[in-house]
């Protein structure tokens, strides 16, 4: 017999189980080194949060509701279906196995399952054309908001990203240009019934070629060569332009409106919507949103240019050239309704300004309806022809009220 004793058998361990898998060997837990064993300290254990306060309510769950989940990658995270179960025939049944005994999955019933209304086949997934919204006029490029980058619409855009595309400057200089255009017609002693017809004249053909480039892609593509400095790329494929929009607006105000009214319209639209776009995207994002794509910062800066822009053409230009004409809304005084006068008991005297203080008042008014005609979306139309539109009727009603229009 030999000295040595015979050493003992030794044991074999098997791999450690991964973390999603802490229960596939029951009983067993691997050495923990010192550095896991302090990473596990500093996470704090994460409380499970009960999906069903009662197993009657699961049968009344939404069938869309019922998915399977991802398993949890966190080793600290412990669910109750991975304890263990306990003895069957002498023999330990683990959690996930009694899970699948007990709670056979959920399939959906026959009834979730039936075939749209309109007779197409539902195969469970998407269909490409649902992302296109259908119809004249609502394509997916018409929805399409205004991205920060170029989608390729429009070639000179990806040139001129930030002059072009994201600035606008040339799209810009024409808005803002519009407005000296009519104070020079203004201070050559031109009528709105001498200007409004040559709008219609402008306005005819350009609707016409932009009815013709839907319908001819080479059109619309030799239409985009020309005319890209000056377009959005959600103008590029079934949105109208902006100047059909401008000149129709323009040519309502020309039409019926008051020729200091018409003129005020004019500059209004040329100069506080662009002032109310540029501090939008400047400061916006700072502001409380008044709408989508309306922000706080877009509107002050549009009632701001609005009270100057009325204050400088009530108060210096109009009277510096031809005065407050016959044909003006605005004849120099401001005077509360007979309504209101009676039920507060003043007189026509104590409820009449004029001068500086009608000028201010009217400048406010100014101020406030281009604003709130900046900010209004009806019925999702271009607002190169709601602002001018809506500010001809606001500033007409609150003179006509205040008894000027007529003189």
């Amino acid at each position: 017999m030999s000295s040595y004793p015979v050493p003992p058998t030794p044991r074999v361990i098997s791999p450690s189980p991964t973390p999603s898998e802490p229960g596939s060997k029951d009983g067993y837990f691997p050495p923990t080194t010192r550095a896991k064993a302090t990473r596990m300290s500093s996470v704090a254990s994460i409380d499970r949060i009960p999906e069903h306060e009662d197993d009657e309510n699961l049968e009344e769950e939404d069938p869309e509701l019922a998915r399977a989940r991802a398993r949890s990658r966190n080793s600290q995270q412990r669910r109750p279906h991975q304890k263990t179960a306990g003895m069957k025939d002498g023999t330990v049944t683990s959690g996930s196995t009694a899970a699948k005994t007990a709670m056979p999955p959920r399939r959906r019933k026959p009834d979730d399952l039936k075939p749209p209304a309109d007779g197409t086949q539902a195969n469970g997934f998407l269909s490409p054309d649902s992302a296109y919204p259908q119809g004249f006029g609502s394509s997916y490029w018409r929805n399409l908001s205004r991205s920060p980058s170029p989608l390729g619409l429009i070639p000179i855009h990806e040139e001129w990203r930030r002059f072009i595309h994201k600035h606008e400057v040339p799209r810009k200089a024409l808005h803002v240009s519009i407005g000296f255009l009519g104070l020079g017609l203004y201070w050559k002693g031109l009528q709105p019934d001498s200007i409004h017809p040559y709008l219609l004249y402008a306005l005819l053909p350009i609707f016409t070629v932009d009815i013709l480039r839907f319908r001819w892609n080479a059109l619309n593509r030799l239409y985009i060569w020309l005319m890209g400095p000056l377009m959005r790329e959600s103008e590029a494929h079934d949105q109208f332009n902006g100047v059909i929009s401008y000149l129709a607006g323009l040519w309502l105000t020309m039409r019926f409106c008051n020729k200091d009214i018409a003129l005020m319209s004019v500059l209004l639209l040329s100069w506080c919507d662009t002032a109310a776009s540029t501090f939008g995207r400047l400061w916006g994002k700072y502001t409380p949103r008044v709408r989508r794509g309306k922000s706080l910062a877009g509107s002050l800066a549009c009632f701001t240019v609005g009270l100057g822009t009325a204050a400088l053409f009530w108060g210096v230009v109009a009277p510096r050239t031809f005065g407050l004409e016959g044909d003006f809304a605005f004849q120099g005084m401001l005077t509360l309704p007979a309504a209101v006068r009676e039920q507060l008991g003043w007189s026509w005297r104590d409820a009449t300004i004029e001068g500086p203080a009608a000028l201010a008042a009217l400048s406010v008014v100014t101020g406030l309806v281009v604003s709130v005609s900046e900010a209004i979306d009806l019925w999702g139309l271009d607002d190169n022809l709601t602002i001018p539109i809506f500010c001809g009727i606001g500033l007409s009603g609150f003179l006509w009220a205040c008894g000027s229009v007529g003189g």
